[in-house]
């Protein structure tokens, strides 16, 4: 199983780098693409609509300002989507935060704090660890470790 982690815009990669690294240290497969919930919808839409067939169980998606990413993805798929507000534009993202965490009824999204991408990647592992001893046992090792 594998982590789609993506972003709204090539800008906002350094922000979301943190997603990909944690994953990486835990032996996670990632796959990072730059969609735009409103320059691309369509793609968006077919991303999310094929991602479980495409081997994916975890979305993670990263936009600022309006931050429809993750709740277009969400609309799309019956995947854990996991949103990373970003930071930026004029409420440095508070505007991100919101649209992000105020999904409507039945189209949940799992919420990081604002530019928490690392937090996402751990949030993403520890859903696969329901099914994944091993990856479990790093998380465990992790926590033990006090690394952050």
């Amino acid at each position: 199983m594998k982590v789609a982690v993506l972003m709204g815009s090539p800008n906002d990669r350094e922000k979301m780098a943190g997603a990909a690294a944690m994953l990486g240290r835990f032996g996670v497969e990632v796959e990072e693409r730059v969609l735009s919930a409103h320059r691309n919808p369509a793609e968006v839409s077919v991303f999310a609509s094929s991602a479980r067939d495409a081997g994916f169980a975890v979305i993670i998606c990263g936009a600022g300002m309006a931050a429809h990413l993750a709740g277009v993805v969400a609309a799309h798929t019956t995947l854990p989507v996991i949103g990373v507000p970003l930071s930026g534009g004029a409420l440095n993202g508070v505007d991100a935060l919101y649209a992000t965490v105020q999904m409507p009824r039945g189209i949940p999204v799992a919420t990081v704090a604002v530019d928490g991408s690392a937090n996402a990647g751990i949030l993403a592992a520890e859903i696969l660890s329901v099914t994944d001893e091993h990856l479990a046992a790093k998380l465990g090792q992790f926590r033990a470790g006090g690394s952050r």
